[in-house]
């Protein structure tokens, strides 16, 4: 396939050299048109040795081949990113510049959008007219990503993730509908990892939770489109790049935090291991073994329950209406009943919209990278199984939450 991508005049085009990489690797001959502008952030030589074609931002070079022309009539797809408030404002308008606008009013092709700037840009109304027009006339226009922006900003303006454009622009040459994602616009509140309750200034209760599965949510919710914040309690992995993070570590911190973030997401994933207990008291400082004292005796007292708390918040709000929350449960089956009688016990009890269970022993979950879930549903759907990797498993249940969410009511 033929691209053409052009690159607008801000800092996140250094971004675009792995959005350009994706659709090498994935085969397809790529031209790139840098803005003048932009080529003060990357230049021309770094887009020539990544896409291995010439590149140029003037309509006066190579004047016989006729670029300014031929290049919107020969390309299948024409990615703009970063679309910056005046590129997106020259292309709603119909200006012809440079070779990129020329070449956006010669295309045949679909043309996609990838908007950065900073939020007051985003959200002024010129810029927001100026996108409707785009639409209307059949360009597909992304919704930025939510976090830091340049300097000390922090809000909707970033650049999407090279790989969300990436798909997004394959959809959209595959005619599909869903080519702005199906989570995009939404905000996903997930957390990940185990918590540890602090016995003493180094010693803690804690679990075999290595994070995998949900930064792989994450991952996957971002892919998505949607505007991710990751409340990260103890983790072997990473924090992937492209999320808001909140460190937390005890089961009281990740309260506070989850209910904060609740209030403006469209789903929360409690995908975290949280710890049923914590001691009743915590020692300021080490607790010493001696031969002249008795073995020390831990009294424990009940952590909250996040998960149910937050099916109260969201249904005592009216600004709740419509969010989905999800729940996971890590069970063992006994001579009382085996893993999913107690899933479904607990799924009941809590409230909750969907619950991925998964079969947890010392052996299997904790720290692999495969993965086995049911996900059961309150509404009373079949249970759906999903496996393999635990990026697979991932996708399986964000398609799921997109399902969900599409449906006239995810909690009939």
């Amino acid at each position: 396939m033929r691209i053409v991508l052009g690159v607008g005049g801000g800092i996140a085009a250094y971004k675009v050299a792995s959005l350009l990489r994706l659709f090498t690797e994935a085969g397809h001959d790529v031209t790139v048109i840098p803005t003048e502008a932009s080529t003060r952030f990357v230049g021309t030589a770094t887009w020539e040795a990544l896409s291995g074609n010439p590149v140029s931002n003037s309509v006066f070079d190579d004047v016989h081949l006729v670029n300014h022309v031929r290049l919107g009539h020969e390309a299948d797809l024409v990615v703009v990113a970063p679309a910056t408030a005046d590129l997106l404002a020259k292309a709603a308008t119909g200006q012809a510049g440079d070779l990129l606008t020329n070449t956006l009013l010669m295309a045949h092709g679909p043309v996609l959008f990838a908007p950065a700037m900073h939020t007051e840009m985003w959200q002024h109304a010129a810029t927001r007219a100026n996108v409707e027009i785009l639409r209307t006339r059949g360009a597909a226009v992304l919704e930025p990503a939510s976090g830091r922006l340049t300097g000390a900003d922090s809000g909707p303006g970033r650049l999407p993730e090279p790989q969300v454009i990436f798909e997004a622009a394959m959809a959209l040459v595959q005619g599909r509908s869903d080519y702005q994602l199906p989570l995009a616009g939404r905000t996903v509140t997930i957390s990940a990892g185990g918590t540890r309750e602090p016995l003493d200034p180094v010693r803690f209760l804690g679990n075999r939770s290595s994070g995998k599965q949900g930064v792989a949510l994450a991952v996957a919710a971002r892919n998505a489109g949607a505007t991710v914040r990751l409340l990260a309690a103890h983790m072997e992995v990473p924090a992937p790049a492209g999320v808001e993070v909140q460190r937390v570590e005890t089961a009281l911190e990740l309260r506070e935090a989850a209910l904060a973030a609740a209030a403006g997401s469209d789903v929360v994933i409690m995908s975290a291991a949280v710890a049923d207990f914590r001691p009743a008291e915590v020692s300021d400082t080490k607790i010493k073994k001696r031969d002249d004292t008795a073995d020390p005796v831990i009294t424990l007292v009940r952590n909250p329950d996040i998960l149910q708390e937050l099916v109260e918040q969201r249904n005592g709000s009216r600004s709740g209406a419509g969010q989905l929350i999800v729940g996971f449960a890590a069970e063992t089956g006994d001579s009382q009943g085996d893993v999913l009688a107690y899933a479904e016990a607990k799924l009941q009890r809590k409230g909750c919209d969907l619950l991925v269970v998964n079969h947890v022993g010392t052996d299997k979950v904790f720290g692999q990278d495969s993965n086995a879930v049911v996900i059961l549903s309150r509404a009373g759907s079949e249970p759906q199984e999903a496996s393999g990797t635990k990026t697979e498993v991932s996708e399986a249940i964000i398609r799921r939450i997109s399902f969900e969410l599409n449906r006239v009511s995810p909690r009939a």
